[in-house]
């Protein structure tokens, strides 16, 4: 996962504060109001009911109520109930079902153990993703329902296969039953409709309302072919981003280009101008157009001008790395164009914020900043624990003298230091290939598996992460051995257990971006 968190919590901030600002919904709600007494046996007695655990101060919990509403009026003709529990009133109900944020919302099939909403926030969303929770993985789609089954969601994908090839029937079964989720499945076993529908048997025909229509595929039924295949089709060309569309083309894995652009009718004219550019460069690169007003300030974390608008980059969402485009010159398709071409292709260099590389090192910590991290983190033998943090962040600074004082045990021992490094980095101010979701974010690159970084997540004492050192790294070393007992001496090192209980409770915490 790549460092996005900015976008995604400033998609969700201007949601919940368009949202906040709508009137509150009718007495006469379609969202059913549980409590401790009433909620087991309504489950019970339901085959499927979607579940919102909330808090009434919690702003998320407020941007989603009218959409909430809203999907709750759609989904009582199917007959799938929205229930809410306000956590604040029935806490030992919210502690039963592991509720540890708010909104939390859950899937529940009558007695069956309660499974997470794996959709967005959005109506349509969650529309879409409760209707399929209501159907088999796979329907069964015939001359007469096949028309009404392609209308039933925007992505309806139908197998064609033959009554006697049960080898493509059960894979394409197998394939269903993984991604029931996130499409709606349907299979045809008649030849007369797969030929009516211009497919062969086997195939596999995808549906959808926007772009072309229909894509068609006959490759090989094994399950990473027709994933890749799948999510390919079911992209658009060149979409819209926003908070109901930014995970799955964070989960698409592929290089993201950003249109940013004030009006809709700008993002509507760029859409299909670049278009073309997006057919050409199909399951290479995503192309999506920004609402620059609402979400304007992302274009501070691809190193554009947040303020000059319409604006273009790349983003290899892999390896965050960041491809502006000069933002001196007009957003001509034809042109940036050449530039997509470029970045795929290797021949433009990645734009990389970053402080200044520091003349000296001076203490024991490492400072690392976006111009030397590959050569600090990664380009070398040695186990490097880097503490990704930002100046403001409160945590950051009360964990300061500890780090200090765990680098110096390796630091001053020069056995040591040619093997461990202990380093941090101004998240805020330079670009680094990580996913940092809050600070301090810590996280440890072993020598020899620097693809495999591993995150720290235990109590923020030196004791605790002496052993995650070494238990982590390749060399093993214990940093309270050998010379660094020198270091113990002038400052003592209590054990964790005491330093947890002096240590007030919210300096343990994480603060997010």
């Amino acid at each position: 996962m790549r460092s996005f968190t900015p976008l995604v919590l400033s998609l969700l901030g201007a949601t919940a504060a368009v949202s906040a600002a709508e009137p509150a919904a009718d007495a006469a709600s379609d969202v059913h109001t549980l409590t401790t007494d009433t909620f087991k046996d309504f489950v019970k007695e339901h085959d499927l009911v979607l579940a919102e655990f909330y808090a009434p101060w919690c702003g998320h919990c407020k941007a989603l109520a009218p959409k909430y509403e809203e999907a709750a009026t759609e989904l009582k003709s199917k007959n799938i109930p929205l229930v809410k529990v306000d956590c604040t009133e029935e806490e030992e109900l919210c502690r039963d079902y592991d509720v540890d944020g708010y909104p939390t919302l859950k899937v529940f099939r009558g007695a069956e153990d309660p499974k997470p909403y794996g959709g967005a926030r959005q109506t349509d969303s969650i529309v879409s993703y409760m209707t399929k929770q209501s159907m088999p993985a796979v329907s069964d789609v015939t001359e007469d329902n096949l028309e009404e089954f392609k209308t039933l969601d925007k992505i309806v994908i139908i197998g064609y296969v033959g009554s006697d090839d049960k080898t493509a029937d059960k894979s394409f079964a197998d394939f269903a039953e993984s991604q029931r989720d996130n499409y709606l499945f349907g299979v045809s076993h008649d030849a007369a409709i797969a030929k009516a529908e211009g497919a062969k048997q086997p195939s596999i025909v995808l549906y959808k309302d926007f772009d072309e229509k229909k894509a068609v595929y006959d490759g090989k039924l094994d399950e990473e072919s027709l994933l890749k295949w799948v999510k390919t089709a079911s992209t658009p060309l060149v979409g819209e981003l926003g908070p109901e569309t930014y995970s799955k083309y964070m989960a698409a894995g592929l290089p993201l280009a950003y249109i940013f652009a004030e009006t809709a009718e700008e993002r509507e004219k760029f859409a299909e101008d670049f278009r073309p550019i997006a057919e050409k460069h199909r399951g290479e690169i995503n192309i999506v157009t920004l609402d620059a007003k609402l979400f304007g300030a992302h274009a501070s974390n691809l190193n554009l001008e947040p303020e000059t608008f319409p604006a273009f980059a790349i983003q290899e969402t892999k390896k965050n790395a960041k491809y502006p485009y000069d933002q001196t010159k007009k957003i001509d398709a034809k042109e940036v164009g050449k530039f997509i071409k470029n970045v795929l292709a290797g021949k433009v260099e990645a734009s990389i914020k970053s402080e200044p590389i520091p003349e000296t090192q001076e203490g024991s910590v490492t400072v690392i900043v976006g111009k030397n991290y590959q050569e600090v983190v990664l380009d070398n033998e040695k186990d490097v624990l880097v503490e990704f943090y930002a100046p403001w962040c409160g945590h950051c600074k009360a964990l300061a003298p500890k780090y200090d004082e765990l680098a110096a045990l390796y630091a001053d021992v020069p056995e040591f230091k040619e093997k461990v490094v202990v380093a941090k980095v101004d998240a805020t101010a330079n670009d680094v290939p990580d996913s940092i979701t809050g600070f301090p974010t810590i996280k440890l690159f072993p020598a020899g598996k620097k693809d495999e970084p591993v995150e720290y997540n235990g109590s923020r004492t030196v004791e605790d992460l002496v052993t995650f050192i070494k238990e982590n790294g390749k060399y093993e070393i214990d940093g309270f051995q050998g010379g660094a007992k020198k270091a113990q001496e002038g400052g003592d090192v209590t054990s964790s257990a005491a330093q947890a209980a002096e240590t007030p409770a919210e300096e343990e915490g994480h603060d997010e971006l």
